[in-house]
């Protein structure tokens, strides 16, 4: 056979060269991509595995080392100047692995290129975990004093990836244009997000995932059990540096799990796969007895979720395919089952809430454009915004609220507030926007308030 001649080119970012791996010369692309810093992400290496598929080293302080992140484009978005096909925008999957995985796993076990091949779809497949440790569990870690350094992974995964894709590529860069998945630990993280961030993601879906870990008691007993597992076994730290104790960090806990967040999954696109663990037809050979155990154990802590969604009335794509175990044919087939359902819901995005609802441990949180600051004595507590519209919203949180609203107010035209017999004037911006503070709830306890809003 001919010998293939390679090119190799240098790409000049941010004032530092990133190479990108040699590649035949009569598929280099006459506009390859770049990826500069930003967002919080300094991009240390970026090779170019084939004509779709880029492996990007990334540093942050967020997590205080460099990873990895796989990025699939769809075909032809390489295109040469001038073409009129280059300026598409694509939606986004963001597809996790699970515990001991890689950012590459996706591409070379689970047939992420062919699944995605000819759909207009960027695929993102970041680490999760460190050189394929036990995982982060996408979250920023109650103790970012371990030899792991930070480990602030909803901030990496979250808070800085997202808006770092949409920078780098021509991405369809709001909630209508995202999706999120990830199989086991990763399905866990793909529900967590949703359910904590969900007006970014349109979609959600866990493959054999564990959208369970507090809310069910039984449920909570085994994911306290394999998450301390993990951390100390394979990640080498404490047992509770993750979420924190299950018995004084309860909150924390519970504050990430999608069961008890969820919700402020509806209107969010839902899809869940799981199996009992029993072999199946994909399995050959003599099953893995690990694989079938794990498999059992995400399979109750999927039902669970899925009745809690039933018990709510919040719609899901659920699938129980009863024989399957905890292993990549099982999960390469859920994609390529999960791929068309998730491209017309693409085709046909669902329209922002009429009236927010969103609840969250966190001070400080933004969502559907209402941001809620609380100056509480808890650091971790629950606080409930429902019902909230331009007339108006209920609030159940403690201590003393800040409150900005959404752009729907006239600029300049001032506003009355009234709560609790109280009535705050105030101004809305340029923008739109107001910003109040509510009174002081009774004794600093839990209160529930409604506020009405007019033009003063």
């Amino acid at each position: 056979m001919r010998a293939r001649r390679f090119i190799a080119t240098t790409l000049m970012l941010a004032g530092a060269p990133v190479l990108l791996a040699a590649l035949p010369a009569e598929a280099a692309p006459r506009t390859p991509v770049g990826f500069a810093d930003g967002a919080g992400i300094h991009v240390e290496r970026v090779q170019r595995i084939d004509d779709r598929q880029y492996a990007v080293r990334v540093g942050t302080a967020a997590l205080g080392r460099a990873v990895d992140v796989r990025i699939l484009l769809p075909t032809g978005y390489e295109r040469r100047p001038h073409s009129s096909r280059n300026t598409a925008r694509y939606p986004v999957l963001y597809l996790f692995h699970g515990t001991n995985g890689r950012a590459a796993d996706w591409v070379e076990k689970g047939d992420a290129e062919a699944t995605t091949a000819g759909k207009p779809l960027i695929t993102v497949m970041p680490d999760a975990g460190f050189d394929g440790d036990g995982g982060g569990w996408f979250t920023d870690w109650a103790d970012p004093k371990t030899k792991l350094g930070p480990s602030k992974w909803e901030t990496f995964h979250v808070g800085q990836l997202v808006p770092w894709i949409d920078r780098n590529l021509r991405t369809v860069a709001a909630r209508r244009g995202r999706a999120i998945a990830g199989l086991s630990q990763g399905g866990f993280g793909a529900m967590s997000y949703a359910a904590r961030h969900p007006d970014m993601f349109a979609s959600a879906t866990s493959f054999s995932g564990a959208p369970d870990i507090a809310h069910d008691p039984v449920t909570a007993v085994g994911a306290y059990g394999i998450i301390s597992f993990v951390a100390a076994a394979y990640d080498g730290v404490p047992p509770d540096s993750i979420f924190g104790s299950r018995f004084t960090d309860e909150i924390n806990w519970r504050g990430h799990d999608p069961a008890t967040l969820a919700s402020n999954l509806r209107g969010t696109r839902l899809s869940l796969s799981t199996a009992t663990g029993l072999p199946g037809p994909l399995d050959h050979g003599i099953p893995d007895p690990a694989a079938i155990g794990i498999e059992a154990l995400t399979h109750q802590s999927t039902l669970s979720f899925h009745r809690r969604l039933q018990q709510l009335k919040i719609p899901s794509r659920f699938d129980d395919y009863t024989f399957g175990t905890h292993t990549f044919p099982y999960w390469a087939r859920d994609l390529r089952q999960e791929t068309g359902p998730l491209m017309r819901a693409f085709a046909a995005p669902s329209r922002p809430p009429a009236r927010v609802s969103y609840a969250s441990i966190d001070r400080t949180w933004t969502q559907w454009g209402w941001t809620i600051s609380l100056a509480r004595r808890a650091p971790r507590e629950f606080s409930n915004l429902s019902d909230a519209t331009s007339k108006g919203f209920t609030l159940k949180a403690s201590g003393t609220a800040t409150v900005t609203t959404p752009p729907s107010y006239r600029p300049g035209t001032r506003y009355t507030v009234t709560v609790s017999g109280h009535r705050i004037t105030t101004e809305a911006s340029a923008s739109g926007r107001l910003a109040f503070t509510l009174p002081p709830t009774p004794n600093g306890k839990v209160t529930t308030v409604r506020a009405t809003i007019g033009r003063a």
